[in-house]
């Protein structure tokens, strides 16, 4: 497989805030700990105490989690002192979702990889998080497949890893073929959580990546006291907008918005936020709920798995539970991450190593021939449509199209006429300033023209690259934000396999991969 790669940069795909970080600009350095190398991950897992009762508490869930799938792995090993994650996570997308979860998975195995041989005296496991409480139904209910969308209908609400997906089975019916993983993963179990985890067991459950579905009352009672800190004295909301302001005033678009309380109210069909409406009282928005002070504090105490962190504290739950060394997250969530370093240093939880996922663009064999066959670079494909037609145009019409001489002619012409004009008459300056600037128009309205009739010219030849852009860039967005991995991988058996191989965990630019 042909590797070429891109700067990030040169993609014009990703906010300022996140090519500032990974460029590792001086000015983001007090949001974040470490940046992500190898000899970062030494640091960091050195400083990185985690209490043996909460390792046996996380084998014991993930065991019961597991029980009823076949070949799982040993949860044993992450008992032991010397093994530490790395972490990332995801919406629970039907049939993966776009095709970037996959790459998240993958950066995330080769990491857990590449430091197992970098340092054999420790161990380090990857974890998929399931974000099994999120309750956006709306954004993980699609995927396209070959060019048709398909959608889950349903009216379940509350969390989405508690929903049944058996009626998913309204999808498979209407596709051309058959895909037994995916109908053994939701036909066959009553919470679409189980599903995921069955099916991600199976595409690299060898290669070592472990799911965890975190909305277990066992792991909420080892995050009971910050849950009761933001109830009782809500420390979330100053210092997450304090950072906000800070990071907008060094000219950043921030990604989240801290509530006043930072926390759901979690139950069957129900994720609803929790509110106050004075200092001791509490309420579910939506609902009839209402506690005391001394009433939620019980309810913490008895029924921790009824509180559910949003995106603010979420993080923050990941890290008070795993033995977690870094985040891989996609250029979203990277920089949301950077809003929370605050919350971390209070609650005196170590901040984990932020790492970009791997970035891609695949480029099939049919595909990379009309890329030869057109003479275009990888690089001018990320262009908008304009740019990359007129680029084109110029590069490869037999006429010139451009008239910038012609106009620094037209330029030295009326610096002569003005200055013999005013030697004649001062007021005629403005005369001979409004014709240069009239011409100058008429000569631009003449070169888009020019350009326009070329284009009609190479009609066919434009046609058959925007058709090239248009397959690498489904509905003029980034590939890898919209199409499915199942579209390679039924193609391609070994696409997963070949990506394993080539995805290097520490490398933050644009992989173009041909076949």
């Amino acid at each position: 497989m042909d590797c070429q790669y891109l700067p990030l940069t040169a993609t014009g795909q990703f906010s300022n805030l996140f090519l500032d970080y990974i460029s590792q600009k001086e000015a983001l350095q007090p949001y974040y700990n470490r940046f992500p190398s190898l000899e970062a991950f030494e640091e960091q897992f050195k400083n990185r105490a985690f209490d043996d009762t909460k390792r046996q508490t996380l084998v014991e869930v993930l065991e019961r989690q597991y029980q009823h799938i076949p070949n799982k792995p040993d949860f044993s090993i992450l008992a032991q002192p010397n093994t530490f994650t790395v972490t990332t996570g995801h919406q629970l997308n039907i049939f993966t979702g776009p095709l970037y979860v996959l790459y998240k998975w993958i950066t995330t195995v080769n990491l857990a990889k590449k430091l197992n041989e970098t340092y054999p005296q420790y161990r380090f496991v990857p974890i998929y998080w399931l974000a099994a409480e999120d309750h956006d139904f709306a954004e993980i209910n699609h995927f396209t497949l070959f060019g048709k969308s398909y959608t889950w209908e349903t009216e379940q609400r509350g969390a989405v890893g508690r929903m049944n997906p058996q009626e998913l089975k309204a999808i498979f019916d209407e596709m051309p073929e058959k895909l037994f993983l995916f109908e053994d993963a939701y036909l066959k179990h009553a919470k679409l959580s189980d599903a995921v985890r069955w099916y991600v067991n199976e595409l690299l459950g060898k290669e070592g990546l472990i799911c965890l579905d975190a909305d277990d009352a066992d792991l909420k009672r080892l995050f009971a006291p910050i849950i009761k800190d933001e109830l009782l004295n809500r420390p979330t909301y100053d210092i997450v907008t304090k950072t906000t302001r800070q990071l907008e005033a060094l000219g950043y678009k921030t990604q989240i918005t801290p509530r006043e309380i930072n926390l759901f109210y979690l139950d069957d069909q129900l994720r609803e936020r929790i509110v106050t409406d004075g200092e001791d009282s509490f309420e579910v928005l939506n609902t009839d709920l209402r506690f005391s002070k001394e009433e939620i504090q019980a309810l913490v105490d008895e029924h921790p798995e009824r509180f559910s962190p949003n995106v603010v504290l979420r993080p923050v739950y990941q890290e008070v539970i795993l033995p977690n060394l870094a985040y891989i997250g996609g250029p979203s969530e990277v920089p949301y991450w950077l809003q929370l370093k605050g919350i971390f240093d209070h609650f005196k939880i170590p901040f984990p190593l932020l790492m970009p996922r791997n970035f891609a663009l695949y480029v099939n064999p049919a595909s990379a021939r009309k890329m030869e066959k057109l003479g275009v670079s990888p690089e001018e494909l990320f262009w908008d449509e304009v740019k990359l037609r007129r680029s084109y145009i110029e590069r490869i019409s037999e006429n010139s199209l451009d008239l910038s001489e012609q106009k620094a002619c037209l330029e030295q012409c009326f610096a002569e006429i003005l200055h013999k004009s005013v030697q004649v008459d001062k007021s005629l300056e403005g005369a001979v300033l409004a014709e240069k600037t009239r011409l100058m128009h008429t000569i631009d309205h003449l070169e888009k023209r020019l350009k326009k009739t070329e284009e009609k010219n190479y009609e066919t030849v434009l046609n058959q690259l925007m058709t090239l852009k248009n397959k690498l860039f489904p509905n003029g967005g980034i590939q890898e934000r919209t199409e499915n991995y199942l579209n390679f991988q039924l193609n391609d058996p070994q696409f997963i396999q070949k990506l394993l191989g080539i995805f290097d965990p520490l490398d933050s630019r644009m992989l173009v991969l041909k076949d």
